[in-house]
């Protein structure tokens, strides 16, 4: 795929997830978190596409929080944003310091890193009177955090599209929410973005997002429709057919026969006639 038909591409589906999702309208001032990665590259670049073509107006600052890791070429990203003529804000916190003084050697650093990130981030945004805050997490990202979720955390969660802080003060939007990451990997070979790599995560090799992500990519080697379509699933949630009794009132729920005790069924067995039509039916669908 070259890069314009990328382009389309990419706008097309990050079109789509905004407008979905209402991710942007008239006026905004949104706050672009640039890390220096493929991603949050990718994603500055698409918007400032968006930007040209949209129907409501709305402004860009890119932000990047300069977080003191060792070796960290801090010249990079202002050299870059000087050159694309794009508003921009540096942030300097020695964060890197403290997670390596908190968390015991060997322990992953990512949670930590994040909060902290996040908590210095959502004060810029108010510093930079942004209304929205825009995130480079793709369609993989998501999924990744479905699964970890799921099978080390006993809950079924994932990233939303699109949310509000819990203080109510910001709203988050990740408008690549339906990109692969295959594309933010191509097109930023395709841009030749300088990237600046994540030395404080990237020393951990067995974290256990990589196993997650490595399981993903045999799923979607094995049938590349598979992602799209757990994709698909999140936002074709039936709370009747899981299990969660804050989403459905599995309790208040009885038959529509008046009279009926919907335990007695149960508890007496099935008659002989409906025992007999449940062996029939059994016996049709394994012939």
């Amino acid at each position: 795929m070259n890069r314009k038909s990328l382009e389309r591409r990419l706008t097309y589906l990050a079109g789509r997830a905004v407008r979905e999702y209402r991710m942007i309208e008239e006026g905004d001032r949104i706050m672009v978190c640039l890390s220096g990665g493929k991603d949050s590259y990718t994603l500055l670049e698409v918007l400032r596409l968006l930007q040209r073509r949209a129907p409501v107006r709305f402004e860009l600052v890119a932000v990047n929080l300069d977080q003191k890791q060792p070796g960290f070429p801090a010249h990079v990203l202002p050299d870059y944003l000087d050159a694309q003529g794009i508003e921009y804000r540096i942030i300097e916190r020695d964060t890197y310091s403290t997670v390596r003084r908190v968390v015991p050697e060997g322990a992953t650093m990512c949670s930590l890193c994040s909060r902290l990130r996040r908590g210095i981030l959502y004060g810029t945004a108010t510093k930079l009177q942004a209304t929205k805050i825009a995130l480079g997490h793709h369609r993989d990202d998501i999924l990744e955090t479905l699964f970890l979720n799921l099978f080390y955390g006993g809950r079924m969660a994932a990233m939303p599209p699109k949310l509000r802080s819990r203080d109510g003060e910001h709203v988050v939007i990740r408008p690549l929410a339906y990109v692969p990451e295959a594309y933010t990997a191509r097109y930023s070979e395709l841009r030749e973005f300088p990237i600046i790599p994540c030395d404080l995560c990237g020393s951990q090799s067995n974290l256990k997002r990589q196993a997650i992500k490595g399981m993903l990519q045999q799923w979607d080697a094995e049938d590349p429709k598979r992602l799209t379509n757990i994709l698909r699933a999140l936002q074709n949630v039936q709370p009747s057919q899981l299990a969660d009794t804050e989403l459905f009132d599995f309790q208040g729920l009885s038959a529509a026969v008046e009279g009926a005790d919907p335990l007695g069924a149960i508890e007496d067995g099935p008659s002989p006639a409906s025992a007999e039509a449940v062996v029939r039916f059994a016996g049709s669908e394994s012939g």
